[in-house]
């Protein structure tokens, strides 16, 4: 006689698994910090260093909102590299439509780097 389980038994197990490992490596690294790491930090491990020298000067130094952008630029130029490159492999075994998805994005990027040009976001100053 066949006994019939639920449909969400599998979820369930599947739940109770991704709880255990997400959670176990958690309370090792507690437990292995509680063992092993000294109990009171002193003034050396307080103090504020910057690549293993003692830092110079105040550390909240204001920066210009434009660098950030330099920077958000950066990234989508750069995660554009990384759309690319898997396109540029598979070049010749692509059809004609996913060619002209990939012109389309690469339109929007160049439209993105005008409009920053133009904006005058990257000029240095």
């Amino acid at each position: 006689m066949p006994t019939e389980t639920s449909p969400y038994l599998l979820l369930a197990v599947f739940l109770v698994a991704a709880l255990f490992f997400s959670v176990t490596p958690l309370l090792a690294a507690w437990l292995w910090a509680r063992r092993y790491s000294p109990r009171k930090p002193g003034p050396e491990k307080n103090a504020i260093y910057e690549c293993g020298l003692k830092s110079k000067g105040d550390a909240w130094v204001q920066f210009r909102s434009e660098y950030y952008l330099y920077a958000i630029i950066f990234l989508i130029f750069d995660v554009e590299t990384i759309f690319l490159l898997p396109f540029a492999v598979a070049f010749t075994g692509l059809p004609v439509g996913a060619f002209i998805a990939m012109i389309v994005f690469l339109l929007l990027l160049v439209e993105g780097l005008v409009w920053a040009w133009r904006k005058g976001i990257l000029t240095w100053a």
